[in-house]
């Protein structure tokens, strides 16, 4: 199966009239959902913009339905802004997956 990467910018914007008990819910199962799909790989890395109750995420799935399935499942989705952007490898990048190459700093 090809996998395809996604860079994936969300937004939380939880309503002023969500209680704190109903919020802190959501957030505990947001983590536990988010958690599992990192551990199986499907959510490579996770970001969190400083000053901004938003992340960067990068996913590696399948395509475009499955992105939206996981995104579409998640606790906090109905609060959420989201923009994906589709990722291929840039051809200067020397640590491209199965190249044999390693990452330089």
């Amino acid at each position: 199966m090809t996998q395809v990467l996604y860079l994936v910018r969300m937004d939380v914007h939880l309503p002023a009239d969500l209680s704190a008990a109903e919020a802190e819910d959501v957030k505990q199962r947001e983590k536990s959902y988010s958690q599992a799909l990192q551990r199986d790989g499907r959510w490579r890395e996770l970001w969190r913009v400083v000053g901004e109750y938003a992340n960067y995420s990068v996913f590696d799935v399948a395509g475009n339905d499955e992105l939206h399935e996981i995104l579409s499942g998640l606790p906090l989705f109905p609060y959420m802004a989201i923009t994906v952007i589709p990722l291929a490898a840039h051809p200067s990048r020397i640590d491209v997956p199965g190249s044999g190459h390693v990452h330089i700093e």
